[in-house]
C-alpha cells in the first residue's frame, strides 16, 4: 500500500499492532472513525487473547487510535525508516508513549501505630506471614509446599477480611510470574516455598532482577537434592546467593534464627525490596518454619503508597514500561553496568550479622538458621570452660557480613563453620574474603546433611580438641 497522506500531502504514521501487548480492551476500536479495527479471530498463544487487526487500506492515519490504547507499545505508529520484520528494542522503535498526562509521581508509604499487644507465641512460618501483613502486603501467590505450607494458609485466612488477595498458582513457575506483574503493578507481592519450588522460581527471578521488579521469597529450605525429604537442610544458599536464575543477578538474603526475625526480616525484606526495587530472599529451614518462640509485634505497620515507576494502568503512569529485553549488545551491558553499580551498594551498606562474644576471641564459630542455636550454646559452654570462642552469625548471606568477620579473624586461631549443608555457606565466607582480600586463619568444618542438625556437644568438643591441640 501507498503512505497514508493527510489533505495537505504530509506523510501519517500507520498503526503498527504488537499482539503481545495488544489486551483487547477494544478501545482502539470505539476511537477509529473509518472503522478498519477490528478484534481478530486468532487467539495469540502468549497472552490467551485476541489482538486487533487493522485495515490499513481505509486506514487515513488520524491518529486517534493511537490515543486511544491504554498498553503502552500495544498499538503505536511504525515508523517509516524502519523497515519490515527488523530487530529493534520496543521502546527505540516508538519512543516515548505519547500521552498527555502529567509526569507520575510517587505516593510515599505511611507508617501506621500499632497498639501495644501482648507477646505472642508463633510458628516461624505463621511469623514470617504475620510480618509481610504489617509491611503492607496484600497480595499473595503460591503453591503449597512442604514445610513451608503453614505460612500461605495463614495468608489465605486473613488476606480476604484484609482487602486482600490470596491466589494458590497452578505451579511455582505461575507463582514467579504473578509476582511479576504484581510488583510491576508498584503492590507487594511475597511467596512461601521450599527447595525444589524455589528451584522453579529461578527464571523468573532473573526476568524480575532484569526488570527491577520487587517481590518477596520465603525459602522455608529442606534437605535434596531431588525430592529428598522435608527436613531442615541449609543446601539452598548457593541457589540464592549465587544461582537466581540465568544472567547477573544478586538479591539481599536474609537468614533468621528465631521466630521473632522470621517476623522482623520479612518486615524488613519488604522495604529492602523496594528501596533497590529488586527481589529480596529469605532463607529459613524446615524446624525454623515449624518451631514455635516468643515473637513482639514492632510499634508501627505499613500502609504502602505508589511508586513513581509502577506500570498502574490509568492516564498517569501509561508512560511506564518494564522489562528485561535489550536487544542490542550496547544496551544490554549499560544495563549490566547499572546493576552491578546497585549490587555494589547493597554490598557496602546492607550487611549485617549479630555477634557473642567475638572480641578478643581465639575461635570464631560460624552458623546461621537454625545451627546458630546451637553455636550460641556452644560458646557459652566455651567461655564457662575458659576458652575464649565467639560467635558471628550471619545475618546477610548475600551480602556476606565481611567486614564484622574481619574485625576478628586476624587475630583468632580458628574459624569453625557450622552447617547443615555440604559448606555452602563456607564458600560464601571464603569468596567473600578473596574479594575483601583478608587473609583467613584455619577453618575447620562441621557439616551434617539430610535433615541432621550440628548439636552442641560436637562443637564444643572440636574447639576444646583443637585448643588443646594447639596448646
Amino acid at each position: 500500500m501507498s503512505p497514508v497522506r493527510s489533505a495537505a500531502g504530509k506523510i501519517r504514521a500507520e498503526p503498527f499492532v504488537l499482539p503481545q501487548f495488544c489486551k483487547a480492551c477494544g478501545r482502539c476500536i470505539e476511537a477509529c472513525p473509518k472503522r478498519c479495527i477490528e478484534l481478530g479471530r486468532e487467539i495469540d498463544p502468549r497472552t490467551g487473547l485476541t489482538p486487533v487487526v487493522i485495515d490499513l487500506e481505509a486506514c487515513n492515519g488520524c491518529g486517534l487510535c493511537f490515543d486511544a490504547c491504554p498498553e503502552p507499545y500495544g498499538l503505536m505508529p511504525l515508523p517509516p525508516e524502519v523497515a519490515e520484520g527488523e530487530l529493534i528494542d520496543p521502546e527505540k522503535l516508538f519512543g516515548e508513549k505519547r500521552t498527555t498526562a502529567p509526569i507520575p509521581v510517587t505516593i510515599p508509604d505511611r507508617q501506621v501505630a500499632l497498639p501495644r499487644l501482648e507477646t505472642m507465641v508463633l510458628k516461624g512460618n505463621h511469623a514470617a506471614a504475620v510480618g509481610a501483613i504489617l509491611a503492607g502486603c496484600r497480595h499473595f501467590f503460591g503453591y503449597p509446599i512442604t514445610p513451608s505450607t503453614e505460612g500461605a494458609e495463614l495468608m489465605a485466612r486473613l488476606l480476604p477480611s484484609l482487602d486482600g488477595v490470596f491466589l494458590q498458582a497452578v505451579s511455582e513457575v505461575a507463582t514467579v510470574n504473578m509476582m511479576y506483574g504484581c510488583g510491576g503493578a508498584g503492590l507487594r507481592s511475597m511467596t512461601f516455598t521450599s527447595s525444589p519450588g524455589f528451584s522453579l522460581m529461578l527464571e523468573g527471578i532473573s526476568y524480575m532482577v532484569g526488570s527491577e521488579i520487587p517481590g518477596v521469597f520465603v525459602d522455608v529450605m529442606r534437605g535434596g537434592p531431588g525430592l529428598g525429604n522435608i527436613a531442615p537442610e541449609q543446601s539452598d544458599i548457593k541457589l540464592a546467593c549465587r544461582g537466581l536464575g540465568h544472567g547477573n543477578t544478586h538479591a539481599l538474603v536474609l537468614a533468621p534464627s528465631t521466630p521473632q526475625e522470621m517476623l522482623d526480616l520479612t518486615y524488613l525484606a519488604f522495604d529492602k525490596a523496594f528501596e533497590y526495587r529488586n527481589p529480596v530472599v529469605l532463607v529459613a529451614d524446615g524446624y525454623l518454619g515449624q518451631m514455635t518462640g516468643r515473637v513482639e509485634l514492632p510499634s508501627e505497620a505499613v500502609e504502602p503508597g505508589l511508586p513513581d515507576w509502577a506500570v498502574w494502568g490509568d492516564r498517569e503512569h501509561r508512560r511506564n514500561l518494564l522489562a528485561s529485553i535489550y536487544l542490542e549488545e550496547a544496551d544490554l551491558e549499560e544495563r549490566n553496568a547499572y546493576l552491578n553499580a546497585k549490587y555494589d551498594r547493597m554490598w557496602r551498606l546492607e550487611q549485617r550479622a549479630e555477634e557473642l562474644e567475638c572480641e578478643g576471641a581465639d575461635w570464631i564459630v560460624v552458623a546461621c538458621n537454625t545451627p546458630a542455636r546451637m553455636a550460641k550454646g556452644a560458646v557459652r559452654r566455651l567461655r564457662d570452660r575458659g576458652i575464649r570462642a565467639g560467635l558471628l552469625r550471619p545475618i546477610t548471606l548475600w551480602p556476606f557480613p565481611i567486614d564484622a568477620l574481619a574485625a576478628h579473624a586476624e587475630r583468632a586461631k580458628g574459624i569453625v563453620m557450622v552447617e547443615a549443608g555440604p559448606g555452602q555457606l563456607e564458600d560464601e565466607l571464603r569468596l567473600a574474603a578473596s574479594h575483601a582480600g583478608l587473609v583467613l586463619p584455619p577453618i575447620h568444618p562441621i557439616r551434617h546433611f539430610g535433615g541432621v542438625l550440628p548439636q552442641t556437644d560436637e562443637i564444643v568438643e572440636m574447639i576444646v580438641a583443637l585448643e588443646g591441640g594447639i596448646q
